[in-house]
This record gives C-alpha cells, structure tokens and sequence, in this order.
C-alpha cells in the first residue's frame, strides 16, 4: 500500500481529472491509473479506461471522484475491491467519514480530501481528514498528494469551512478579477484590455505573495504610501469592514451549503 502502485478513479470528471492531470505532470506512471467512468473522454493515452467499476481487482488507492448523490448507487459495485490493503480517497462533497466507514467498512484506511482544479497545475490546497491511518500510513497518503500541491491535515468539523476557503475559493477569486476588469471598463478602459491587466495584475500579486516572507497585509501596507494613489484605493476598500464583512458572508453562505450537503450524505447513508 506505500507505493500506491495501483489506483482505481471511480469516476473521473472535472476535479478528479484534474488530479490525474497533476499526478502525471508530476511524472507518475500513467500504467498506475485505472479509469473506471462510462462517460469520460479524452482521457490520457496510457491510462486504463473501463465502462464500469470492476468486478474484481487489487488496488492499493481507490478515489472516489462520483457525484455525491450517487453514492448509494455505485457504493456496493465498489465495496468488494475495498479491501485491507485498500486505501479509499474522497472528494465527494458533504460526505462524511462516518459514511463512508459505512459503506466502506473492510477499507485499510479513508481519507476525506477537498482539493480544487488547480491540482492540474500542481498548486491546489488539499484539506485531508483521515480514519483508520496510522502515522505510517497518513505520511504515505500525503506524499500521494503532495505533487498536486498543499495538502494539509485538518479536523474534519474544519472541513465544511475549509471547503467554502479552499474549495469553492477559486470562484470567489474568479468573480473578483472579472469585477476589477468590468470595473475598469466602466470607468473607461477598453473591455479586452482591461481584462487582461486584470488577470496579469492578480497573477503576479499572488505568485509574489506566495513567494514573499510577509504576509499579505504587509503586502499590502508596503505597497501603499501614505496619500498615495494606492492608500486612496485602500481607504475605500477598507471603509467600514465592507470588504471583511462580505468575505465573511461569502464563506458563511458556502460552509453553511456544505454542511446541508453533509446532512443530507447522512440521512441517504
């Protein structure tokens, strides 16, 4: 089960792909994957592809990339292959440990994960919660999921808050760069140019970011000079915790949506 030599996708849409993508930009073997998704196309030359769950096999990781509702369904075609030597990953949104122990129960190991499209690039958050995983195990389980970028352990009644920051974040950021450009034209900047200075101004920000011993509010008040035009742009953003307040409600709205979903994982299971 440490080398993950064998890994079972059931299914393999958006944010399942994405990490098959991460995992081979990264250079694993594509003969470790086997795609189990009727509807999926295009999927990378050497990657197995099958129609249906396999009836029998032995794979030391299983992901499960299904739409949660589905679950119920597809659980028992999975079950048999989830074995001892079996580690099951899930991103299957609002479901639960304890519902996947369920219908999981012979598993070596679960391991709940909300990573985010950016795994493709190597550069996703990963919140993983854990059951059943020694340290051994939980170290083997990281390093799976290191080549798609941050993976972190979190408690999982953090997991509903993290899914709304990590999860869903890109969203929010996407939304944000669309307003600065739409902004931009509005006050008369040509639309195309306007989004594209949006879209390299946000890209260099985070990488320096990213890339910086300060955080991003010493960032910010380093980029600001007292009077200066920037300072006057902060003022307005600051005014009355308008923008704090949003966020807040923002990620609320988003937590508060998951764990609805995480209610309703509860009650099919």
């Amino acid at each position: 089960m440490a080398d993950f030599n064998s890994i079972l996708l059931v299914g393999c849409g958006n944010m399942a792909g994405a990490m098959l993508r991460g995992w081979l930009a990264a250079g694993l073997d594509r003969e470790r994957f086997t795609v189990a998704d009727p509807a999926v196309r295009d999927l990378p030359e050497g990657v197995r592809k099958l129609d249906a769950v396999p009836a029998s096999g032995e794979f030391d990781a299983i992901l499960l990339g299904i739409k949660p509702q589905v679950l119920a369904q597809v659980g028992p075609a999975v079950e048999p292959l989830a074995g001892p030597g079996t580690t099951l990953f899930s991103i299957l949104a609002g479901v639960e440990l304890a519902v996947l122990q369920e219908q999981f129960p012979r598993a070596g190991g679960l391991v709940r994960l909300m990573p985010n499209l950016a795994a493709a690039l190597g550069k996703s958050p990963i919140a993983l919660a854990e059951a059943g995983l020694d340290e051994a195990s939980k170290s083997e389980a990281f390093a799976l999921l290191k080549p798609l970028g941050t993976p972190e352990w979190v408690a999982e009644h953090e997991f509903d808050l993290v899914t709304a920051l990590a999860g869903s974040g890109p969203a929010f950021v996407y939304r944000f760069i669309d307003a600065l450009a739409v902004a931009a034209a509005d006050l008369g900047l040509p639309q195309d140019k306007a989004g594209r200075l949006a879209l390299a101004m946000v890209d260099g920000a985070a990488a320096l970011a990213a890339a910086s011993e300060h955080d991003p509010a010493e960032l910010a008040r380093r980029v600001a000079s007292p009077g200066g035009v920037t300072q006057a742009g902060l003022d307005t953003l600051d005014e009355g915790d308008a923008l704090r307040g949003l966020l807040a409600k923002t990620l609320r709205s988003a937590r508060d949506r998951s764990a609805e979903m995480a209610a309703e994982a509860r009650r099919q299971g």
